[in-house]
């Protein structure tokens, strides 16, 4: 069966300099619209950092970065030859706690919840884990998401395969934390996660690692597409020159995956 190349139309995952970690007064929503346009994408989403005010637990850097901070960029530009969606990052503590209230979930078009922030030590994992305890944390939080109510057409499970899911200043690194979890395991989340039909993310470069770490930063999104989920391109920009950067990077993750069209999170109109 012919299948349609995977078209690179679309970047789900952008922050502006709203983020706490951009603060970059480059990083516009108009240069953010510039980008789209200059790359032919038809569907953006800028996903600042967010912590809902109505929900206790907030860390010292989630709290400013509420929800009339987020306002700050509204309206977002748009153009006759892309949607420019609005969108957000929130987060889960170690409690499981996520940081966003249902009735706020309306405002986004767009939700993504990542589960590898695991150099928040003390708020999305106990500061002394260890290699096998992020592997396990990986597995416990991805499920805690999967196994709840949540709108899942429009949530996004970002950067399953973030080297910050080793902590920072760690004697190991995020592929030994990969290699801790077992197929087995990736395969019975991925499975609910394609029945959830949640969309999930590649965002990362292939060309900053060598090929012992790209087999396991890939292996995850290999199960992942043998158990028919769909996935998205994320920049992650929070700089121009991550936008500079961006299509060729998702142009080789859908290579060496062997994406086509068939394989794509489609974001609801």
């Amino acid at each position: 069966m012919n299948h349609q190349p995977f078209q690179m139309n679309h970047d789900f995952h952008i922050h502006s300099q709203l983020s706490s970690c951009s603060r970059d007064p480059e990083q516009t929503t108009a240069r953010i619209l510039q980008y789209a346009e200059e790359n032919g994408f038809t569907d953006i989403c800028l996903t600042d950092h967010y912590w809902d005010e109505d929900i206790p637990g907030a860390s010292k850097w989630y709290m400013p970065q509420n929800t009339p901070h987020l306002m700050e960029a509204w309206p977002l530009p748009q153009s006759d030859r892309v949607r420019f969606h609005f969108g957000c990052e929130t987060e889960m503590d170690k409690y499981g706690t996520i940081g966003l209230s249902e009735r706020k979930m309306e405002l986004f078009d767009f939700i993504i919840i990542p589960t590898t922030h695991l150099h928040m030590a003390d708020f999305t994992i106990d500061g002394s884990a260890d290699a096998a305890a992020r592997a396990d944390a990986w597995a416990e939080r991805l499920g805690s998401i999967l196994n709840r109510d949540l709108p899942f057409e429009k949530i996004g499970i970002a950067h399953l395969t973030c080297s910050l899911m080793a902590g920072r200043n760690n004697p190991f690194n995020h592929a030994d934390v990969l290699r801790l979890i077992s197929d087995e395991t990736m395969r019975e989340l991925f499975t609910l996660a394609a029945k959830r039909k949640v969309g999930i993310e590649l965002n990362f470069s292939v060309d900053k690692y060598d090929e012992e770490i790209l087999t396991e930063v890939f292996r995850p999104y290999e199960i992942a597409k043998q158990c028919g989920c769909k996935f998205y391109m994320g920049s992650d920009a929070h700089h121009v020159k991550d936008l500079l950067e961006a299509k060729d990077k998702f142009t080789k993750i859908a290579e060496r995956l062997k994406l086509t069209d068939q394989d794509r999170w489609r974001l609801p109109l």
